[in-house]
């Protein structure tokens, strides 16, 4: 039964509730004679025996990584009130190991104790400031001390199945007798969750999960090749093959930590703007991202892309913090200072370690030096590095542009980030001046490519339109960097919006898949285009998993991964997915209206709106966020307000106008506007072909006609 605030029980004031469970309730409360804040849980009176036994097991452990407990009452236990976040995947590796080595800490305490926490799971690892905190020992069994060879004693009889399902061990979930070698698979579970972000096993209901846990092995983990064998033997069968104690799994983490430091790993943050004229972020930011570039091909080098390195611009955060949450060894940062033709630019390489300098150097150039200048950065870092350039400085056979178009072209790359109509038409045309400019340079075509497919995503540009230009900016940039991946990845996009030719598809995205290292915007089309138009979404969010090692801040991608898991059905990853990119960037409207998605796919109709509502704050301009408001509202009775908002894009809003009638289910009407879309040519009609927010199309007699004019059979 509920406690109201304000109750007295003994000398502890009864604060807010912070959750219940099967075994109690815990609220927060205030030691009256203390004056001191801690965590109050009352026992259920069916586990009055096992709640005894909690607080022996957690009274008789002191580790700075355990709860502490303070005081017990007749019914109740009084805790340490730990301040943090549920443990929550996916995590760089280095952090991953960080928080790992406290958990296997506090478990060789219990250990050693003779006590078994038997519900390790994420929700009992708290996050704080301080490390992680382990909670809840309210299924802990005490065990009797015993030699090797010996039947573990325990305090629960043969056959009692206790803890939750998706982090019990093969013995646990079968009722037999265990011993601290079921905490090393459970903590296996959680470690695979923290690296990769899904569960290891999952399942419809409890009882098909546990049979995955005892007939399946997990999907192979992409990571650090020492941490995902240490994961890999923590998850054996048979607790003989496993670690035998948590000591051991320690001493493995460690060996796997000293080897992954051990790889090359950079982040070039981007350079200071130290000018007079703020303006001129653009050309501080633009040699961040050149040097990025030249960076990416030193081999064994391991480089963050853009996107993750700028999302510290302007912040203050401490070079240790951005280390860990890009796991890198190295960071590059620096500052730009221009006056008319000159520039000054200093540059620092640090260890993140110990923060010491491993190189630093100033340099005083006349501004049509800056290409060199660029070069002689990138060897020096390599040098530092004790790796080598692919090609020494002055060997690129990359075209060096007129400054005029390298500006151009900078300056346009500076709008096409914000991503917002206004910014995205200010883009177009300083592109389309660059190329001007200089005819031969390659680059401004890639950016003008990607400015018409995000014009196109956003509904600012006819999808036809906008699928020609990509191929014209294409083939130019084929033409000016035979090389470039992302020509063919461009190529591949139109041969399947455009022009249907799945064939064609294929051809292209094997040629840009090919590279190596294979950018992110190469993985994000063919993910789209080659794999979601079959409905192969696992395989298309493990493309997105792959960009984020390489790009692990970059909301887009994350977002990407939401949107694929959620259509593959994984609803609680697509979920945890969205919300990690809306706390690098809560104005990212894309990030909201995947969650309103999965929200209406999990039947969340109050939530969807929400999310929905927060989507369409930030871009009120984009015809799909006004779709999926508007037909959210009617589904909510709320059909003024719905008809208000589908009356802005009714005449060329076709991807709006698809998903306010197929979230009113009317199939007629859909059948119709999805039959434009495919002759318009709007991306639309390729991305959603096998989404959950498409299914009943599917299943209508209009389909076979619909899917036969995209050539998906």
């Amino acid at each position: 039964m509920p406690v109201a605030a304000g109750t007295r029980v003994g000398p502890y004031e009864i604060g807010t509730l912070l959750g219940s469970g099967g075994m109690g309730e815990v609220y927060t409360a205030i030691d009256t004679r203390l004056g001191r804040r801690v965590a109050l849980k009352f026992l259920r009176g069916a586990h009055t025996d096992r709640f005894a036994r909690e607080a022996q097991a957690i009274a008789s452990l002191n580790h700075p990584h355990i709860c502490t407990l303070y005081d017990v009452g007749p019914n109740y236990l009084v805790m340490e009130h730990v301040e943090g976040k549920p443990l929550r995947g996916p995590l760089p590796p280095a952090e991953v190991v960080r928080l790992a080595l406290q958990i296997t800490g506090a478990l060789e305490a219990a250990h050693s104790k003779g006590v078994i926490h038997r519900d390790l799971k994420p929700a009992n690892i708290l996050v704080t400031s301080l490390g992680v905190k382990l909670l809840d020992f309210g299924l802990a069994k005490l065990v009797q001390p015993v030699t090797p060879g010996d039947s573990t004693v325990t305090a629960t009889h043969a056959g009692a199945v206790l803890g939750t399902a998706a982090y019990m061990s093969p013995e646990q979930a079968e009722g037999k007798p265990i011993d601290p070698r079921s905490d090393i698979f459970s903590f296996g579970l959680v470690l695979y969750e923290m690296l990769s972000g899904r569960r290891a096993f999952g399942g419809d209901t409890a009882v098909s999960t546990i049979a995955a846990i005892l007939h399946k092995e997990p999907q192979p983990l992409q990571g650090p090749e020492g941490l995902v064998r240490v994961i890999g033997r923590c998850l054996r069968k048979s607790p003989a093959d496993r670690f035998q104690s948590a000591a051991e799994v320690t001493a493995a983490l460690e060996t796997a930590e000293t080897s992954e430091q051990r790889v090359s790993s950079i982040a070039v943050l981007p350079f200071a703007n130290m000018s007079q004229d703020e303006e001129n972020d653009y050309f501080s930011d633009g040699l961040s991202e050149e040097i990025i570039h030249l960076l990416t091909h030193v081999p064994g080098l391991k480089v963050i892309a853009r996107t993750s390195a700028f999302v510290f611009k302007g912040r203050k955060d401490d070079i240790r913090t951005i280390a860990e949450k890009l796991n890198v060894r190295t960071v590059l940062e620096g500052s730009v200072r221009r006056s008319g033709n000159r520039i000054r630019v200093t540059a620092q390489l640090i260890d993140a370690k110990d923060q010491s300098h491993l190189w630093s150097e100033r340099y005083d150039r006349q501004l049509t030096d800056i290409f060199s200048m660029q070069d002689e950065i990138a060897s020096a870092i390599a040098s530092a590095l004790q790796l080598k350039l692919s090609a020494k400085p002055g060997e690129r056979q990359e075209h060096h542009p007129s400054l005029p178009a390298y500006e151009a072209y900078l300056k346009g790359l500076h709008q096409l980030f914000k991503n917002t109509p206004e910014c995205l038409a200010r883009s177009r045309e300083l592109l389309e001046q660059a190329v001007a400019l200089d005819p031969e340079y390659a680059a401004p075509h890639v950016a003008l490519g990607q400015c018409h497919i995000l014009m196109s995503l956003h509904s600012l540009e006819p999808g036809g339109n906008a699928m020609l230009a990509v191929r014209q900016e294409a083939r130019k940039t084929l033409e000016l960097a035979p090389s470039a991946c992302i020509g063919h990845a461009m190529l591949g996009l139109v041969a399947g919006a455009f022009d249907h030719d799945w064939v064609e598809v294929e051809r292209q995205f094997q040629v840009a898949m090919a590279s190596a290292p294979v950018p992110g915007l190469v993985r994000w089309p063919y993910a789209n285009f080659c794999l979601g138009p079959f409905g192969r979404f696992e395989e298309a969010a493990e493309q997105m998993d792959k960009w984020l090692e390489e790009d692990p801040l970059n909301v887009a991608a994350r977002a990407d991964l939401a949107f694929f898991l959620n259509h593959a059905g994984q609803y609680e990853r697509a979920l945890a997915a969205a919300q990690i990119a809306l706390e690098v960037d809560e104005e990212y409207w894309f990030a909201h209206y995947v969650t309103s998605e999965i929200h209406l796919s999990r039947g969340q109709l109050v939530e969807a709106l929400a999310a929905a509502e927060r989507a369409f704050r930030i871009a009120p301009w984009n015809g799909r966020v006004i779709g999926l408001l508007a037909g959210i509202l009617a589904r909510n009775g709320e059909t003024g307000r719905a008809e208000e908002l589908i009356s802005r894009i009714r005449e060329n809003g076709v991807s709006g106008m698809l998903v306010y009638h197929l979230l009113a289910s009317e199939v007629e009407t859909v059948a119709q506007w999805y039959e434009r879309a495919i002759q318009d040519r709007e991306l639309f009609a390729i991305l959603y072909a096998r989404a959950p927010l498409t299914q009943g199309l599917r299943q209508s007699s209009h389909w076979p006609s619909l899917a036969r004019m995209m050539n998906l059979k």
